[in-house]
């Protein structure tokens, strides 16, 4: 009797070696240590993570169209001087905008070919490179200006007018 007993011991403690992990052979539960429940992450802290290499704005574009859309929206604001366009492309338009007029304002050789190089619009170049050295003298950055609007009727999308200052 007693090694009928042992046996059927011995059984349910191998068939608890089996069972999975975290499980209890006594109710079926699982187990779960103190120090696991301490270190379980909230999601607040998924939340809060850092936003290394994110500088760039994507615009759901791969990199050969979003450098051709933001060529397209360089050469529109110089050639009319305001454009409304999405938040985030106007954002994103900014920075080449006032790179161009930065370079117009140098003046150089090397300055209207690296313009020439982004802007699609040759006479364009030479117009921006003729006004903008007396239009800007006085001021060292900030060329432009994001005004938000009413956001698109469609979709909801947030809109910007971006204009020259």
């Amino acid at each position: 009797m007693k090694g009928v007993a042992f046996l059927s011991s011995l059984l349910i403690a191998g068939a608890s070696a089996f069972a999975p992990a975290g499980m209890s052979s006594f109710n079926g539960g699982a187990v779960i240590s103190q120090r696991e429940v301490a270190y379980r992450p909230s999601r607040a802290t998924d939340l809060s993570m850092m936003r290394h290499r994110k500088k760039l704005a994507r615009l759901g574009k791969p990199a050969d169209q979003r450098k051709a859309l933001m060529r397209a929206l360089t050469t529109e604001v110089i050639r009319h001087g305001r454009i409304k366009t999405t938040l985030i492309r106007a954002r994103a338009v900014r920075k080449h905008v006032d790179h161009m007029i930065q370079l117009g304002k140098d003046g150089s050789l090397h300055s209207r070919r690296q313009a020439m190089a982004w802007v699609y619009d040759k006479q364009l170049v030479h117009a921006l490179f003729e006004a903008a050295p007396e239009r800007y003298e006085e001021r060292n950055g900030g060329y432009t200006r994001v005004l938000r609007t009413m956001p698109r009727q469609g979709d909801n999308a947030k809109m910007a007018i971006i204009e020259l200052v």
